[in-house]
């Protein structure tokens, strides 16, 4: 048996969570807040029609960007009600209701690899501290042989950057390029947040 993800355990103490969560970026959306930063990063890595893996992909933000800039999206996420939260407000690309931990989706009729997998909004620190290792190398199971992983969180949420690329060197994932933000600052070890852009090893 999994470990039940940090995620799902602040909605087993707080049923309201991801309503919340949920209307908290819809009402961002409304007042014209910049939501696609971190779809625009990863499209520019890509040609047109990518197939891109939102690993993650909570209510559909960066999913729903990439599939309106023209690329084939599947996204997976452990909470059905942001998965629903995904289909009503960016329908198109497939939403699926996954734990990352277990994610297989050639058992379930869906064609891999992806060219590229974005696992964004702290995902990576929302996983059970257990199943951190295994998630990445689910993640570089589903990736194309010259595709990318892109993963980014911030810092002083109990996944030391350190660690993680240590887990990443595990899964047979390598740093191609660190980065502090999604718009393109200089990792630094000072920085507060990492984005990791991965290659396969």
């Amino acid at each position: 048996m999994v470990e039940q993800s940090i995620w799902m355990q602040k909605v087993a103490a707080d049923p309201g969570h991801s309503h919340w969560y949920v209307e908290r970026f819809r009402a961002m959306a409304r007042s014209g807040d910049d939501l696609a930063g971190e779809g625009r990063l990863v499209d520019a890595m890509v040609p047109r029609h990518a197939r891109i893996l939102d690993a993650g992909c909570g209510p559909g933000r960066v999913g729903g960007a990439l599939a309106e800039a023209g690329h084939d999206v599947v996204g997976v996420d452990v909470d059905p009600f942001l998965i629903e939260a995904a289909e009503q407000d960016h329908p198109g690309p497939l939403w699926m209701v996954g734990d990352l931990a277990e994610l297989d989706l050639p058992a379930r009729g869906i064609t891999a690899p992806f060219d590229v997998v974005v696992c964004a909004g702290n995902v990576m620190t929302f996983l059970a501290p257990s199943t951190r290792g295994e998630v990445l190398k689910r993640l570089r199971a589903h990736l194309a042989p010259d595709g990318r992983v892109v993963i980014g969180f911030g810092a002083g949420r109990g996944y030391e950057f350190a660690e993680f690329i240590e887990h990443a060197t595990a899964a047979a994932l390598e740093p191609d390029l660190l980065l502090s933000t999604w718009d393109l600052r200089p990792y630094t070890e000072d920085s507060d947040f990492l984005v990791a852009l991965l290659r396969a090893a």
